[in-house]
């Protein structure tokens, strides 16, 4: 609810075993999916979020229906797609929302959708999208607060993606699975999440070759068919509760993490000083006292997310030295230094890098969650601070983390979460 907050006791060492969630972007990606058939299809492991419940909303709006067959499963059938524009009330809450103009416009011939909502990170440009819907046939406008796309049929070619866009190029990748002919992408990204999407198209008769590398190659098929998919886990929920154990010098084992996902913060961690192991999957995470200063940069995938380089300077306002984290994908996710700030912590930002001198004690103060992983960084913060910190605007949170707070209260941390009237809707704490 958007007037919960979280009070945070700190001090309470982090131990135990938890269980990683569904991929909350691989989600929406293999959701915006299913508007490419008029079949059933299933997806497994679906992460209970609130950017999970938005895109449901905007598909049954436009007509398909949408059924949980479990909390964590859904069954999706676009056959009654019925109007091809997202309603923008709910495109602009939810960044993957514009991800459905590449199966409308490809199955129907026209699709709509205003610029996409989530976080207020850094500028979303559209141009890979709305350029490459072009190459491939289709006329391109602006029409109110939405983009419009139409095409009598769309036709296969060459792309140059002048920026490996996440979004970019899963939007091209979809709009491609029904064109005439072959589409190729150059300078494609290449996230796990990619990879996770062309498995399901693959599984619903798509000929897709090069996911998870940088040229990936699309040939279109007449249609295509329904599937049951099983969403890959979350790999910056994983990376949270990995930092988490360091920061709090805890000993966590992390399961289905995907630790082959996690290279660059590994390999940070391990340079800080933090304990990391993997066996058979499970990844496990022992503080050993004493961090290191590090120099970092958040770059596309495999280098270190920039989901998690809020989070990854929290836990290095506790390293002895001056650290240095370079954001190379957004250019205002630097927000939350105000509220570490406030607790304490000596950073500083110069441009689009964050400076951070430790170690230093964090205390206790309220704070805001501008965004949802500066949400995750000030949760981090208050479970190594002394004190009570109260953190506000949890919908955030909400929106990408399952159960965060419950899994930390697992785990040991003392996390409360009280509703808009103050009272405490959960009160479990660590010992």
């Amino acid at each position: 609810m958007t007037g919960d907050r979280f009070l945070v006791e700190g001090g309470h060492r982090l131990e135990g075993k938890v269980r990683i969630s569904g991929n909350k972007n691989a989600a929406i990606h293999t959701m915006a999916a299913t508007l490419l058939t008029s079949d059933d299809c299933y997806l497994e492991n679906v992460p209970v979020i609130g950017d999970v419940r938005f895109m449901v909303e905007i598909l049954r709006a436009l007509g398909a229906t949408v059924e949980h067959t479990s909390p964590s499963s859904l069954r999706v059938n676009a056959a009654g797609v019925n109007t091809l524009a997202a309603p923008s009330d709910l495109a602009t809450h939810l960044r993957g929302s514009f991800l459905v103009m590449g199966p409308l416009l490809t199955r129907f011939g026209e699709a709509a959708c205003c610029p996409p909502g989530g976080d207020i990170i850094g500028l979303r440009p559209l141009n890979v999208h709305l350029a490459g819907f072009r190459v491939l046939g289709a006329a391109v406008s602006h029409e109110g607060d939405k983009f419009v796309a139409r095409t009598n049929r769309l036709r296969g070619s060459r792309i140059f993606l002048d920026y490996p866009s996440v979004l970019g190029t899963q939007n091209l990748i979809l709009a491609a699975t029904l064109a005439e002919g072959r589409t190729t992408l150059v300078n494609a990204a290449a996230e796990p999440e990619i990879e996770n999407l062309v498995e399901m198209l693959t599984q619903m008769g798509a000929r897709i070759s090069g996911a998870g590398r940088h040229t990936i190659e699309i040939e279109g098929v007449g249609e295509l068919h329904g599937a049951r998919h099983r969403i890959i886990p979350d790999r910056i929920e994983a990376g949270t509760f990995a930092i988490a154990a360091a920061a709090t010098q805890g000993d966590v084992e992390i399961a289905e993490g995907v630790p082959q996902q996690l290279d660059a913060l590994i390999w940070k961690l391990n340079e800080a000083g933090v304990k990391v192991e993997e066996t058979d999957g499970v990844l496990r995470v022992r503080g050993t006292g004493s961090l290191q200063a590090i120099n970092a940069q958040a770059v596309p995938y495999p280098g270190l997310a920039t989901d998690l380089q809020a989070p990854l300077a929290t836990l290095l306002t506790q390293a002895k030295g001056v650290s240095s984290i370079y954001e190379r994908v957004f250019e205002n996710r630097l927000l939350y230094v105000a509220e570490l700030r406030k607790m304490g912590a000596e950073v500083i930002t110069s441009g689009t890098t964050v400076i951070i001198s430790g170690p230093t004690p964090l205390y206790a103060a309220n704070v805001r969650a501008v965004d949802l992983r500066a949400g995750a960084a000030l949760v981090l913060a208050a479970l190594t601070a002394e004190g009570k910190t109260e953190i506000s605007d949890i919908f955030h949170l909400d929106r990408g983390y399952e159960r965060f707070d419950e899994k930390l209260r697992s785990l040991g941390g003392c996390v409360e979460r009280l509703d808009a009237a103050g009272s405490e809707e959960n009160r479990l704490g660590g010992g």
